[in-house]
């Protein structure tokens, strides 16, 4: 029987993992124990075995018999798969929305994305977070559940390394140009795939080479 709040400790536990994954605080490769995030969390082992065990069936972690935990390594030939799968998804979407008439659907995404430059935002985690809010609701639009169901797992699926296409300056501002029609979405798309690509791996050598200097 599961300990009173236990369930809660879990589900906060999952979510500071995860955001550390995300935010390469822990890198791909990394190996801990339970007791290491347990004594971080000021927690029972209970609750962070349960987090851990969610995070490995999604695919974030890897257990290892009598040697604890690591992060999972990227998988450059995984993730491509997924940015296809996402890029198949978005069009498809696109072209639904083209056939209607979706402007009452998107009217919100006009005061977001449809700005002058002075207005844009530019801090590179809050546009990403709007970029994923505007796919989002382009694939939501189109009315289709199932459409949107399987392009909110592969989003979450890939934000580990897409959040990083917007450390560079001129990704943010191809953002806000990008947004327009099919041909640009997926144009947008694959210049995205090929430089989180670039930037996770060199991020991973600085992460590193600070990891050997300590």
């Amino acid at each position: 029987m599961k300990a009173r709040g236990s369930g809660k400790l879990a589900g906060s536990v999952y979510q500071q993992i995860k955001s550390d994954i995300f935010e390469f605080r822990l890198l791909p490769g990394t190996r801990f124990s339970e007791n290491d995030v347990a004594s971080r969390a000021h927690v029972s082992r209970t609750p962070v075995r349960e987090a851990l065990f969610r995070l490995e069936r999604e695919g974030y972690l890897q257990v290892h018999a009598k040697s604890g935990w690591s992060v999972r390594p990227l998988d450059f030939e995984v993730l491509d798969h997924l940015y296809d799968l996402r890029m198949v998804l978005e069009c498809a979407a696109v072209e639904k929305l083209c056939a209607g008439n979706p402007r009452a659907a998107l009217a919100g995404l006009e005061k977001v994305w449809l700005v002058p430059p002075k207005s844009r935002a530019t801090d590179g985690a809050r546009v990403a977070r709007l970029d994923e809010e505007f796919h989002a609701t382009l694939v939501a639009a189109a009315g289709n559940p199932e459409l949107a169901r399987m392009h909110e797992t592969i989003t979450e699926r890939i934000r580990i390394v897409r959040r990083l296409d917007f450390t560079h300056p001129e990704r943010i501002v191809y953002t806000y140009l990008a947004e327009r029609a099919t041909r640009l979405l997926r144009n947008h798309i694959e210049t995205s795939k090929s430089e989180v690509r670039k930037i996770s791996l060199h991020r991973l050598h600085l992460a590193h080479l600070d990891a050997r200097a300590k």
